[in-house]
């Protein structure tokens, strides 16, 4: 977590070009690719974020958080909270 207002903001415009580490990018690449369409999440998405350090727990709760913060912004959106 940061309060870095440059990290936040290439982080919000293109996480692609925001200043992290490689594990912090693979994680955020597996984020963006459950979120759009968690049907092409393979084992090989997977071994990556193995291959630069997450465990099994690790990347359930990278999906578990992600996953919760997906449905939960759905039901807000169709409710019109916020709007």
């Amino acid at each position: 977590m940061t309060l870095e207002p440059a990290l936040i903001e290439a982080l919000k415009t293109d996480y692609t070009r925001a200043l992290v580490t490689e594990q912090e990018r693979v994680m955020l690449d597996y984020v963006v690719k459950l979120t759009k369409d968690a049907t092409k999440v393979w084992k090989d998405d997977h071994e990556r974020l193995r291959e630069v350090g997450f465990n099994d727990q690790a990347i359930l709760q990278i999906t578990l958080i992600a996953s919760w913060f997906n449905y939960i912004n759905r039901v807000a959106d169709a409710l019109g909270v916020g709007r």
